[in-house]
């Protein structure tokens, strides 16, 4: 049993917790997931590790509520436990002194591209963040974020705060005003539509993008091989193979459709009364 030790709330959907996980956190790197299970009659679901304390025994995550498990999770509080929680998993950020690096967090991406940033940053690179959300009150970790970066832009699609627009109009100008001979490297985190379009204006100027991809996962060991994506023509398992990978060679189209298969049984999941004994609330 894995035990809640904090809570934040960032807004009504997106929401932190620090689990008291002492060997995942002694050996997780960047770039790093886990698989998490509340409770006996449980999913088991993906997050990627958002920061992590040694000394402390922590795993910090950050999940936006969008099904019946991440709605349960966001239903606990600090004190409870969580039945299950495996990891690290996934390979880890590969980090070395590349020069300037674009760092893109969309959304919820924003607190997995956090420790990565961090790791950019202490190899002695000039790290760029450039964080974004929907909105002013979906945005998080902006304070985090500026000190894990070296410069840190930000955007909101409706303007309501910072700038307004898309992570992808500061590339764009980056590139441009600075030159995109000079920016070895992107990676970018994030709804997969946001992913996309980083890769399409980044292939169009010719600078190499990692991305970290969310595909349906199971075991998380590559044994159910419900994970495998398309990479440069050759299937890929992301649980073992990544979560991260070159952006240009993804096959987004086959991602996206697989994303879709189980959205009614989902839905039909979400709205069936949870009786679960986790101590979430549910169906009460």
């Amino acid at each position: 049993m894995y035990k809640i030790l904090r809570k934040e709330v960032f807004s009504p959907i997106i929401k932190l917790m620090d689990i008291e996980a002492p060997k995942v956190a002694k050996s997780c790197q960047a770039g790093q997931f886990i698989i998490l299970r509340i409770d006996e009659e449980g999913e088991r679901i993906p997050l990627t590790i958002a920061d992590f304390d040694r000394e402390k025994g922590t795993i910090t995550i950050v999940y936006q509520e969008v099904g019946k498990t991440t709605e349960q999770l966001g239903a606990m509080e600090e004190g409870q436990f969580i039945q299950d929680f495996v990891g690290p998993l996934g390979e880890p950020s590969h980090i070395e002194k590349f020069g300037t690096v674009l760092v893109v967090g969309g959304g919820v991406g924003i607190a997995p591209v956090h420790p990565i940033a961090k790791a950019l940053k202490e190899a002695g690179n000039h790290v760029v963040g450039i964080i974004g959300s929907r909105t002013k009150d979906l945005l998080f970790w902006e304070d985090k974020m500026r000190a894990a970066c070296t410069e840190l832009h930000v955007t909101t699609d409706d303007g309501s705060y910072a700038r307004k627009g898309f992570g992808t109009d500061v590339i764009k100008e980056i590139a441009e005003t600075r030159g995109k001979e000079n920016i070895a490297l992107v990676i970018a985190i994030g709804p997969q539509p946001m992913m996309k379009a980083c890769c399409n204006v980044t292939r169009e100027l010719g600078i190499k993008t990692v991305v970290s991809l969310n595909a349906l996962m199971v075991d998380g060991t590559g044994m159910c091989g419900c994970c495998r994506v398309s990479v440069n023509g050759e299937t890929k398992f992301v649980c073992v193979d990544g979560p991260e990978f070159d952006g240009h060679q993804v096959d987004w189209a086959e991602l996206s459709k697989r994303g879709a298969y189980f959205r009614e049984e989902e839905q039909r999941s979400k709205e069936k009364k949870h009786t679960c004994k986790c101590g979430c609330g549910g169906g009460k």
